[in-house]
């Protein structure tokens, strides 16, 4: 409700200031000056006014959508009373209802005689024309518009850059989201730049990440809302969210996007116990798409053929490290399978599985700036969550996912597994004063949780940074489950963690398969987007023929 009348008042206040800049061109249009404050109706008389389809006016307030098409208004309006120029076209789209009331009140505007302009033309010259013209923009803005309607409020394409979840999802796969799974999730940043998740560009690696350009603007916002919820996360669905700790955003739905699957949800008591993760006491289940992976480390005698490793296995992120005794080859995704076969290559001394001790938390030390001593560092971003618990990646938990309606005990020991969820994911004040805690200036020793957590965890266990890391993952951050991969392609990210990179190559087999099945042997359906394309320029080349015939037999009348 909250999501609505927020909406409610940001159309209202757009209409009031196209009312405003406008009004007296509505009377010159001969309609009455009201018409120019109503919602909807305004540029469906524009529309109708200036010879575009009319039922475009239904886009004019959409989130994301509804600037683009107002300011393609505006400047169809403009024209209607000779404001042609490109100045004027910039000018109208940089400030509009600033521009459009310079003209609205400047006592010169009159509706422009199109008809002037083409003294010289036949009348067939000045059909041609205006069809031509029409059609060309009418093409483009309709082609961007349907693509930014289809990104925003259907699917979104998505990337894999890193192997967090292999084998099941690979380096180089791209995806298609599908935004209805879990109910659709409003905009809540409406004013924004399409196709563009958080920053118009990045700076680099010398750059601040906060300063970058942003694609939206953060000061128009609206509340969480998400509508016709169905259904909720699963355990063992994969699914793509929004970064809960990213640190360069605050708009919620502007993230990072993060692909993993959910091992546990609202409710359920998560561990890991040496590597193996365990659900509710309950070793998990391993669906036919997944393999179990771990980290070795492997002792040689001579120098390993990698590029030979990679074409038998796939997936093989590795450091390589020469030493006296030959070399030591750090792996990350070893399958069972695949670490028992390379085991037993002639120049392997010894293998071991890469693991944490029992009890020693993942907590880093930096060197002092006079080199005297090491300081403890705790990165929350890095660190295990909660960073007061003596957990590591391999050895984690019991940890029971918080979920809706849940009382939970607000103290100095339980404070750093909630309070991201009380003070950024369920958006109170937070205060720690004198050894007591304030929760929106009161005093507090319990919470109440607002809404459902879950626990995202990638396939590749010791190669991800996920949920053991950055913590629960608000209901609010799901932006929905991936349909299929609709590109593959090896090499084309870079991996900073492995000393070997792939050949770049098209992976024609990955090509159109759903990725949710949970099968180990999933279905390719190219065939299907074939027939579509096919279909598309088919219907395309059969209406030219008949528009071409239709034109010839008129021409004979």
């Amino acid at each position: 409700m909250n999501y609505f009348l927020t909406y409610t008042v940001y159309v209202l206040i757009l209409s009031v200031l196209m009312g405003l800049s406008t009004w007296k061109l509505f009377k010159k249009m001969g309609y009455s000056p009201l018409f120019a404050f109503i919602p909807f109706y305004n540029y469906f008389i524009i529309l109708k006014e200036t010879k575009h389809p009319k039922w475009w006016a239904i886009l004019s307030y959409l989130p994301i959508v509804g600037p683009i098409m107002m300011s393609v208004f505006h400047i169809y309006l403009m024209k209607k009373f000779g404001k042609s120029l490109f100045q004027n076209q910039l000018l109208t789209v940089i400030l509009p209802f600033i521009y459009m009331a310079t003209v609205n009140y400047s006592k010169d505007a009159e509706i422009e005689d199109e008809s002037s302009n083409d003294l010289y033309l036949t009348e067939e010259e000045k059909i041609a024309k205006g069809k031509k013209k029409d059609s060309f923009i009418g093409s483009v803005t309709f082609a961007v518009v349907f693509a930014t309607i289809i990104h925003v409020f259907v699917t979104q394409p998505f990337g894999i850059p890193t192997g967090s979840m292999e084998r099941t999802l690979l380096v180089g796969d791209f995806l298609f989201v599908n935004k209805w799974s879990y109910g659709y999730r409003l905009p809540m940043r409406p004013l924004a730049i399409p196709f563009l998740q958080g920053t118009i560009f990045d700076s680099g690696e010398k750059g601040n990440p906060k300063d970058d350009p942003k694609s939206y603007v953060d000061g128009i916002k609206l509340p969480y809302e998400r509508i016709l919820q169905f259904s909720k996360p699963q355990k063992n669905d994969i699914v793509v969210f929004n970064y809960p700790q990213d640190s360069v955003h605050t708009a919620t739905d502007r993230k990072d996007p993060y692909v993993k699957r959910c091992v546990a949800v609202a409710g359920d008591v998560f561990e890991m116990r040496a590597g193996r993760l365990f659900v509710n006491n309950k070793p998990e289940t391993v669906l036919g798409d997944q393999e179990v992976q771990h980290a070795y480390t492997v002792n040689t005698g001579a120098q390993l053929d990698i590029p030979a490793l990679y074409n038998t296995y796939g997936f093989l992120p590795v450091r390589e490290e020469q030493n006296d005794k030959g070399f030591t080859y750090t792996f990350q995704g070893l399958t069972d399978k695949t670490a028992a076969e390379i085991k037993t290559l002639p120049n392997v001394i010894d293998m071991t599985e890469n693991m944490y001790a029992k009890g020693s938390a993942t907590i880093s030390y930096k060197l002092n700036a006079d080199k005297s001593a090491y300081t403890k560092s705790i990165d929350t971003t890095q660190s295990i969550f909660p960073i007061n618990k003596p957990w590591n990646q391999d050895w984690y938990g019991p940890l029971r996912i918080p979920k809706k309606g849940d009382v939970v005990a607000i103290n100095q020991e339980t404070l750093p597994m909630y309070q991201w969820v009380i003070s950024e994911y369920e958006h109170n004040s937070l205060e720690k004063k004198n050894g007591k805690i304030f929760i929106n200036g009161k005093e507090a020793n319990q919470y109440t949780i607002k809404q459902d957590y879950y626990m995202m965890i990638g396939d590749n266990r010791d190669a991800s940074l996920d949920a053991r890391f950055f913590g629960f993952v608000p209901e609010e951050n799901i932006v929905g489950r991936p349909m299929f991969t609709w590109m593959s392609v090896q090499g084309v990210f870079s991996d900073a963690s492995s000393s070997y990179q792939a050949p770049k190559k098209i992976r024609w087999d990955r090509m159109f398969k759903a990725t949710n099945t949970g099968e180990a042997n999933k279905t390719s359906y190219w065939w299907i987007a074939a027939m579509i394309l096919i279909l598309f320029f088919g219907w395309e080349y059969f209406m030219k023929l008949f528009g071409k015939g239709k034109e010839k037999k008129e021409d004979e009348i």
